[in-house]
């Protein structure tokens, strides 16, 4: 009976000891910066769209609408052909128009303005932004010099041995099978 119990203790140990691993290697996937820059590109995408999304309702479509007496123009020329087919020639037009019209608002009420900003500092004229105080300087060097770390996750996807000095070197103390206790 000790027999099968020290078997499952054993068994037990082993798949606690692959569950840490997985987790290890999701904690170094999440960790890494393309993940959350990508994470943080969706949410400011998304954000974006809602402003793209209020300047196409509140300025676009009643632009439309003064020119050509409705707000959407996808019905103004269809051409009935056999079988009930239908080409739509006016929701061909209205999308052309309604990026035109989109692309032209975003420029002149973002683009344009963020580059005569941008030329007004390269000249001087207006003041740039003033320098991070040295806590975030700090903080900065911190991230910059964890970026630089390949992690085992990033070993592992592309086939490196582990850096010099890391826990996974050969020769370190965590290789030989010392404690490691000296680690921060």
């Amino acid at each position: 009976m000790s027999e099968a119990v020290n078997k499952s203790l054993r068994a037990a140990g082993d798949r606690a000891k692959g569950l840490a691993a997985v987790f290890q290697g999701f904690k170094d996937f999440i960790s890494r910066g393309n993940a959350i820059e990508l994470a943080v590109g969706v949410v400011i995408g998304a954000a974006f769209g809602s402003v793209v999304t209020a300047i196409q309702n509140g300025l676009i479509a009643p632009l439309i609408a003064m020119i050509f007496g409705k707000p959407d123009i996808s019905s103004l020329w269809v051409i009935s052909g056999r079988n009930d087919a239908e080409i739509n020639v006016g929701m061909i037009l209205n999308a052309l128009l309604q990026f035109l019209i989109t692309a032209a608002a975003i420029y002149f009420i973002i683009v344009l303005p963020l580059n005569k900003l941008a030329e007004r500092r390269k000249k001087g004229v207006e003041a740039e932004p003033a320098r991070p105080s040295e806590d975030i300087l700090l903080l900065q060097e911190i991230r910059d010099l964890l970026a630089a770390q390949s992690s085992t996750a990033l070993r592992a996807d592309t086939n490196q041995p582990p850096a010099p000095g890391t826990p996974e070197a050969p020769g370190s103390p965590e290789a030989r099978g010392g404690s490691g206790a000296h680690r921060l």
